[in-house]
């Protein structure tokens, strides 16, 4: 490992170089001591409706009572949590990780498909999720080794006002699909079955995995990577001393649009503002803009994260520019590029610098952030390592370049994962023996320590934060009867950053663009879909007849069929 570090002598006032992972044992030490230092300040907020630190404590308290008392579920099972952020989300989340189980965050727009391999991956015994998508659920529950079932609606803890929320969305928006899972368990019914146990504390270590967290890594079908909780614990005191001096316990009101099932809101907005008391406001569904611009305009926030697209979607809606900004200190972008333009509308309309940051779910995930300090301008950096972490910029035969030398970054700190649940062939493909994550993405070192990207290494094509997988994409499509070949590439998208293209070698000359389309949506979540699908009469391909992506990336004059 290299013992240059120039990023030290450029860390903000106050920053250390290196944390103590050992100042808790689990991330379950990390939720008593703030339930117990901010009892009675608010932790989340959804439609409204306010929970404190109290009653979180004492709700997930009797979700895990029933985890472990009800169905009889030991430290290191796995159960899934399939909910967009609602106060559900945080009780499940908070009752399953004191009671030593490992969650499993699962997309809830998955399709059955989709559903089926992360379950059964994961070996999942037990889920809960939201009614919008339990018909999903239930196409494919048979097939898995899930055992046990919660439900509930998004009103379910919304008090009176939920009933009406519930009936609206089932009878009127009609956005609950009819469904049947008949020994499954309402998450009210869970909760109250929970409150007759005792929480019985798992002893639990650093080496303890807390998150089977999926991704697609570098190549091919979602893997599950292994986050432990002495990786969340990590990356929850690096980022902590980073923005230590700037946030204020207690005081601060988070807006958390990204999911929370993403390992960018996970880890940022969950449990980073946690430690310190803070408020996190959870917006359900941030795609309706004009909905969430009403929304701001009713809180005094202090800080937001989010990916380009969000914040480009933001600025783009009418009233987000009459929105009170005065409390607003902190923003910060990552999960794909910033571009430098959304940047500068974005600290002209609210007054507040947008920070960039880097990482990736293999890393927990923060890895770099630029200095949030007096001052400081969007400079098109991923930012400067975080303390206890050091990043290498590497050959493909493993050696560390030199300063401005372009080649893969690399992660070496202990917020990176263990590895690939039951993948040892694919960890060792990002994970060296001497503990450096390869990320497939291709950047430099500056004389500072500032990294930049320069290219993807990988093939992984990036919407709106979102990894995309070339691979299933073309193992999905092929298995339509009127496909013979596919390639899938990333293009430039002004709205997502990148969509999805196809190339398609028809089998059958009568297969329209529209017919695959409904095939895609059928079988994959939206990100993942095709924006645009070109026929081909033939593919480029290597001597060994490996399809060309690169070509088809490179191509300039590619004209769209649909």
């Amino acid at each position: 490992m290299s013992n240059e570090r120039p990023w030290l002598n450029h860390y903000p006032p106050g920053v250390p170089a290196e944390i103590d992972i050992h100042q808790y044992a689990s991330i379950a030490a990390v939720l008593d001591e703030a339930f117990e230092r901010y009892r009675s300040c608010a932790a989340f907020s959804n439609f409204g409706k306010s929970m404190t630190y109290g009653e979180i404590d004492t709700l997930s308290r009797q979700f895990a009572g029933y985890l472990t008392g009800e169905l009889k579920l030991k430290r290191g099972d796995r159960i899934a949590i399939m909910l967009p952020n609602v106060l559900q989300y945080p009780i499940a989340l908070f009752g399953a990780l004191r009671a030593g189980l490992v969650v499993v965050n699962t997309n809830p727009m998955y399709t059955a498909r989709e559903l089926k391999h992360q379950l059964t991956d994961a070996g999942a015994q037990a889920i809960v999720v939201l009614d919008n998508f339990a018909s999903t659920l239930q196409s494919i529950v048979s097939e898995t080794g899930v055992k046990h079932i919660v439900t509930t609606g998004i009103g379910d803890l919304l008090g009176a006002k939920g009933v009406l929320v519930n009936f609206v969305l089932k009878h009127v928006k009609k956005m609950v699909p009819a469904y049947q899972l008949p020994h499954a368990v309402r998450f009210a019914e869970a909760l109250a079955r929970g409150g007759r146990h005792e929480l019985v504390r798992p002893v639990l270590g650093h080496n303890d995995i807390a998150f089977l967290q999926y991704t697609g890594g570098t190549t091919g079908v979602a893997k599950g990577a292994m986050l432990t909780h002495g990786n969340m614990i990590a990356n929850m005191l690096q980022a902590g001393a980073w923005f230590g001096a700037q946030i204020r316990p207690g005081e601060e009101t988070i807006i958390t649009a990204l999911p929370l099932y993403h390992i960018f809101a996970l880890t940022c907005n969950c449990f980073i503002f946690l430690r310190f008391g803070g408020r996190s406001i959870l917006i359900t569904n941030p795609r309706d803009m004009p909905g969430f611009v009403k929304e701001l305009g009713k809180i005094r926030f202090t800080a937001i994260t989010g990916v380009n697209t969000l914040f480009n979607g933001l600025l783009n809606t009418p009233g987000f520019d009459q929105i009170d900004f005065s409390s607003l200190r902190m923003s910060f972008g990552g999960g794909m590029a910033v571009q430098r333009a959304v940047a500068e509308k974005w600290e002209k309309t609210t007054g507040c610098v947008l920070i960039e940051g880097y990482g990736m779910t293999e890393s927990s995930p923060v890895a770099t952030i630029n200095p949030l300090v007096e001052g400081a301008r969007f400079n098109g950096s991923i930012g400067l390592p975080i303390p206890s972490t050091s990043i290498s910029i590497q050959d493909e035969d493993g050696r560390h370049l030199g300063i401005g030398e372009i080649g893969e970054i690399c992660i070496y700190g202990p917020q990176v994962m263990k590895g690939y649940w039951n993948q040892t062939e694919e960890t060792s493909k990002v994970l060296s023996p001497d503990g450096w994550l390869r990320t497939g993405d291709i950047g430099r070192m500056d004389e500072s320590g500032y990294i930049y990207i320069v290219d993807r290494k990988k093939d992984m094509i990036l919407v709106s934060g979102f990894n995309v997988y070339p691979n299933e994409i073309e193992d999905t499509v092929m298995k339509h009867p009127g496909v013979a070949e596919v390639a899938a590439i990333g293009i430039s998208d002004e709205h997502s950053g990148e969509a999805v293209k196809l190339f398609v070698v028809r089998k059958d000359p009568k297969l329209t663009v529209e017919q695959l389309k409904e095939f895609c949506r059928e079988n994959l979540t939206g990100y993942k879909r095709p924006k645009v699908i070109e026929f081909r009469d033939a593919l480029p391909k290597s001597n060994v007849g490996k399809i060309l992506r690169r070509e088809l990336r490179d191509e300039k004059k590619a004209v769209p069929a649909g």
